[in-house]
């Protein structure tokens, strides 16, 4: 098979968009698509400053390699969540410092047993683990990313993984999920902008971007992801995407284009700031601190060398290639890699 581009031996075959790619075409291709997306959806501009969340795997640090290749200003933030099952969040740690000092760019890094004194595996899972390690999460992206002066914030989510949950919040009509499933969350009171660049790009591509660039990334599932249902939805969607090449995209794009009309005069649940951690939420008391029982806010930094950040999150800062960094009430200078 021919590359439609130019000719060459092609590597890759999508089905879905009767294309086929050699070697050298793929990448600038799946890039553009990325650009084309951020486009498309008004993700951010060229100016923002950018966080990634970024996990060790495949789709996170794909991205990251992408936005910096694309010219944009994107550091990445990596959640220890303390899963010491052969040592997962510790290998993907690894390769989420790797990937910072390939780009020379800065990895920010969060620690659960630092911060609140407990690891994912020790918290309450009434709502099933997967359920809890979400909102815990969520709930630090935000936090971190406007404590440190950043515009908005990216994850990984692919098409695929877009499509799972669409079909699962469908299957169960729940219309506030519904309505919240886009592209892109702009920023409103305590929460800042969220954005996901790679919503039209599946699965395969992005195995398919990682081969190609040599990136190295953990190819474990996640231990408490097992039996999760969104692996039973990906299987579902993907017997159908078999049958019929395209429906996945056609399924996800073409509720974008009538959600709003939809759920347009949708009532929204009212928001007051918890009164912990003063993150807007429906209750009293936010769900993250309920489940992490929230400490006050630190008044020191892990380490003397600098003044704490403020707001409840602790964390080091790894820096690669740059000779100095400086963020709100941090300074951090000379050396390739520091931490505080």
């Amino acid at each position: 098979m021919k590359c439609r581009r130019c000719g060459a031996r092609a590597v890759a075959h999508l089905r879905h968009h009767n294309l086929a790619l050699c070697e050298e075409c793929y990448s600038p291709w799946l890039q553009r698509r990325v650009r084309e997306t951020i486009k498309r959806f008004h993700l951010f501009d060229r100016k923002a400053k950018i966080l990634v969340a970024v996990s060790g795997g495949k789709d996170s640090l794909a991205l990251w390699m992408i936005l910096t290749k694309l010219g944009y200003e994107a550091d990445g933030l990596y959640i220890d969540l303390g899963i010491d099952t052969e040592k997962y969040s510790q290998r993907s740690l690894q390769y989420s410092r790797a990937m910072a000092e390939r780009l020379e760019r800065t990895l920010h890094v969060i620690t659960l047993q630092e911060t609140i004194g407990k690891t994912i595996p020790e918290l309450p899972a009434a709502r099933g683990t997967c359920s809890v390690c979400g909102l815990v999460k969520r709930h630090y992206m935000n936090t971190w990313a406007i404590e440190h002066g950043y515009d908005v914030t990216v994850t990984g989510h692919n098409l695929d993984d877009e499509a799972a949950t669409l079909l699962s919040n469908v299957l169960n009509w729940q219309l506030g999920y519904l309505e919240r499933q886009a592209p892109c969350l702009d920023e409103r009171e305590g929460f800042i902008r969220k954005a996901k660049p790679l919503v039209l790009c599946t699965e395969k591509e992005m195995l398919i971007y990682c081969m190609l660039n040599n990136i190295e990334y953990i190819q474990d599932e996640c231990p408490y992801s097992v039996n999760a249902t969104s692996i039973f939805y990906k299987e579902i969607l993907n017997r159908i995407e078999h049958e019929i090449p395209g429906a996945k995209l056609r399924f996800y794009s073409e509720f974008i284009k009538v959600k709003h009309g939809i759920f347009k005069g949708f009532r929204k649940e009212r928001l007051t700031p918890c009164k912990i951690c003063k993150t807007p939420t429906t209750g009293e008391i936010c769900a993250f601190c309920k489940i992490c029982i929230a400490p006050p806010k630190p008044q020191h930094s892990i380490r003397e060398t600098s003044r704490a950040s403020s707001g409840p999150v602790r964390a080091k800062i790894e820096k690669s290639g740059r000779n100095s960094i400086s963020s709100k009430n941090m300074e951090i200078k000379t050396g390739s890699k520091k931490e505080v």
